[in-house]
């Protein structure tokens, strides 16, 4: 990655970039997870050290700082930086930034290559820095499983109502399952795309959203609107009876 004349992150390549800097798996992932941010910015640039920096960025209510600083080696060991990063915003955010880290990460983020180094710099037990990690990721699990249960509730309210939306129901209940598998598997993602059909399935079925209504009504009067254009062709017959006068000889 390079650095620009305002100290912003670009792609390697990028025009006029004075710097480059190297971000790691760990840091990478965690501005992906962060969603659709600001360009992040780097409060304190690399110098002959690639992997030594601060940077920040923010997401709507979310803002991130990451920190890199070697823990071991004085910098000459690669896999012996550690990445301190700090969340502020409303705590079910932070937890879905976290569960989307580890989960496209691949690896636990909170091990380390060198365990008591690691834990003297950062003045905290390996226990306590998985404790803060996965009390994040159960947080973010229970919120989006609660989505779940709210849609499953919705869907049982519904079942057996009206037989002509049973085709509707049995989707949005596919979905739903869907939905909980993604969960298992950690896919964030995908469990908002499956609760995403759910929902409009759900929507659609439900007689006091009046979407179905809608919809019968605008069909009955699709009918009265083509019988009004026809009027209107057969009319045109009209025209021809029209008398033409041509004023081009006259003074």
């Amino acid at each position: 990655m390079a650095i620009d004349d305002d100290g912003y992150l670009r792609p390697e390549g990028w025009p006029g970039s004075r710097g480059k800097v190297y971000l790691g798996d760990i840091a990478q992932a965690a501005l992906r997870a962060l969603g659709p941010h600001d360009p992040p910015r780097f409060a304190e640039q690399p110098g002959f050290d690639e992997q030594q920096w601060t940077l920040s960025s923010r997401a709507n209510e979310l803002q991130m700082r990451i920190t890199s600083s070697p823990y071991w080696g004085f910098g000459l060991l690669p896999n012996c930086f550690l990445n301190r990063i700090e969340l502020s915003g409303p705590l079910g955010i932070r937890a879905r930034c976290v569960h989307d880290l580890v989960a496209s990460v691949g690896r636990n983020p909170w091990e380390p290559s060198r365990l008591r180094q690691f834990e003297k710099v950062t003045g905290c037990e390996a226990a306590r820095h998985r404790s803060a990690w996965k009390d994040l990721i159960t947080r973010a699990s229970e919120d989006m499983s609660e989505e779940i249960d709210q849609l499953e509730d919705s869907l049982r309210r519904l079942k057996g109502s009206d037989e002509a939306v049973s085709g509707i129901l049995d989707a949005a209940g596919m979905a739903i399952s869907e939905a909980r598998a993604a969960l298992a598997d950690r896919n964030a993602p995908a469990v908002e795309r499956a609760l995403g059909r759910a929902t409009s399935a759900l929507i659609e079925a439900d007689p006091d959203t009046e979407v179905r209504s809608s919809e019968t009504n605008a069909q009955r009067a699709s009918p009265r609107t083509n019988t009004i254009n026809q009027d209107e062709v057969e009319a045109g017959h009209l025209l021809d009876e029209v008398p033409f006068v041509d004023l081009s000889d006259e003074d």
